[in-house]
């Protein structure tokens, strides 16, 4: 696995190696949006990746940078997320084992994704501390490796390759909108528009109830995730030192958005686009509802980071 930031040749490798794994994923553009946005934008659909989120392309580059002998003793993390699932079916297309730790109290609809891409759970207490200790006493025991969800070069150089093939198929885009949680994903979009299209200037979109990354990014120094309040369950966690450095030094800056907007904007995808997409990938498309004069004419790349959605508490139902 890398042990550096990775660089242009690194980001062509990393795809080369994974790009026959993961989905190839289609650019939308709606006319309707386009209108309503006053400019012309282009979503990079991720919730049609494997496993409904961009996490897949991170966990398969992690995975597929071990060596053999390394990696049929397992890969190994703490999650109840996206990134759980990931790394299960990352690791069963190579035939090794994924330990997965999860707290006891994760959904049930989570837990069951796992256990479908063959991750085998081990459950603890809901706090860091016991999601740490025993995901140190499952590596002691097994060997597996620890693929951490974003704090991990091979994985963020996984998570560029969205924009990667953004940049392929469209050119002289003005801004690239990536969600912003533990920024593994921000760290690989602005790395690939470092290398591939450095004129695109890159924005992270960010709940304003867990606005800790603005504020990282504003006070030079990571501000960690307090009692986030924010229905973006994919935005919960806060940046680490790799995602912290890389955003700090590429990112043109991290735009904080309403709760109202978030939901306006995902039913506005929903409705308009007619595809799901999670709270969470809606938060880039509620930062150009926010701020259309700024993006006014402008092209603009917005990656939909997922699409899993418990169907049963839609945010405009409740």
């Amino acid at each position: 696995m890398l042990n550096r930031e990775p660089n242009k040749q690194d980001l062509l490798e990393t795809y080369k190696r994974i790009r026959s794994y993961v989905h190839h994923t289609p650019i939308f553009s709606s006319r309707l949006i386009n209108l309503m946005m006053e400019c012309r934008i282009y979503f990079k659909c991720e919730n049609f990746q494997k496993v409904g989120a961009f996490k897949f392309r991170g966990a398969a580059a992690a995975v597929l940078s071990i060596d053999r002998q390394t990696l049929m003793k397992g890969v190994a993390t703490h999650s109840s997320g996206n990134h759980a699932a990931a790394l299960s079916y990352a690791a069963g297309m190579k035939g090794a084992p994924a330990y997965i730790v999860m707290p006891r109290t994760a959904p049930q609809i989570k837990k069951d994704a796992v256990k479908e891409y063959r991750g085998r759970i081990i459950e603890c207490e809901p706090t860091l501390q016991a999601r740490e200790e025993t995901l140190e006493e499952v590596i002691k025991e097994t060997g597996a490796t620890f693929i951490h969800p974003y704090d991990n070069y091979s994985v963020i150089a996984g998570q560029s390759s969205a924009a990667k093939e953004v940049f392929e198929e469209i050119t002289d885009l003005d801004y690239m909108i990536a969600p912003v949680g533990g920024g593994g994903l921000l760290s690989g979009t602005c790395l690939s528009a470092k290398y591939f299209s450095p004129n695109t200037k890159v924005i992270g979109a960010e709940p304003k109830g867990a606005d800790d990354a603005y504020k990282s990014i504003r006070d030079g120094v990571i501000r960690p995730s307090v009692n986030p309040k924010t229905i973006c369950d994919g935005l919960l966690t806060q940046l680490s030192e790799k995602t912290f450095s890389i955003i700090q030094s590429n990112v043109h800056k991290i735009i904080t958005v309403e709760e109202d907007s978030i939901i306006k904007a995902m039913r506005i995808i929903w409705e308009r686009m007619k595809i799901i997409v999670e709270p969470s990938a809606a938060t880039a498309l509620a930062v150009v509802l926010e701020n259309k004069k700024r993006f006014a004419r402008k092209r603009i790349g917005i990656i939909l980071s997922g699409g899993n959605v418990d169907l049963e508490k839609l945010p405009w139902v409740l």
